[in-house]
């Protein structure tokens, strides 16, 4: 390895947690907001988004990856596809349902998108 290629290492994981950091905005912007929103006002909605983290946590310790940047970028890109593939695409900014009744009956890959919003305000990732 030359000397040029160590100088670019540091930029291409920069780029990577950027990268990261930048999915975890779109879903904030997506269904954070409105969802954490909603929950805040709401305690039995902000149970089940806390029960939501605790499966996220979980699922992530049992794939062997961190709750960090890395780790909840991946596990909200995998409940986008998984919205996508149930026909049930991610709504747009600004368009996530506003009520906490609306998000008591919102798709599981939905409240699992507003937990990793909120593990992620949480750690001081947004």
């Amino acid at each position: 390895m030359t000397n040029e290629n160590l100088a670019f290492a540091p930029i291409a994981a920069a780029t990577v947690a950027d990268s990261d950091a930048a999915y975890l905005d779109e879903m904030m912007a997506r269904v954070g907001v409105d969802g954490l929103t909603a929950a805040f006002a709401e305690p039995a909605l902000l149970a089940t988004i806390d029960q939501h983290a605790a499966a996220v946590r979980d699922a992530l310790r049992d794939a062997g990856r961190s709750c960090d940047v890395g780790g909840l970028s991946a596990y909200a890109k995998s409940m986008a596809a998984a919205a996508t593939r149930m026909r049930r695409p991610l709504p747009e900014p600004g368009f996530a349902p506003t009520t906490a009744t609306a998000w008591m009956t919102a798709d599981f890959p939905l409240l699992r998108l507003v937990a990793v919003c909120l593990m992620a305000e949480a750690a001081g990732l947004l």
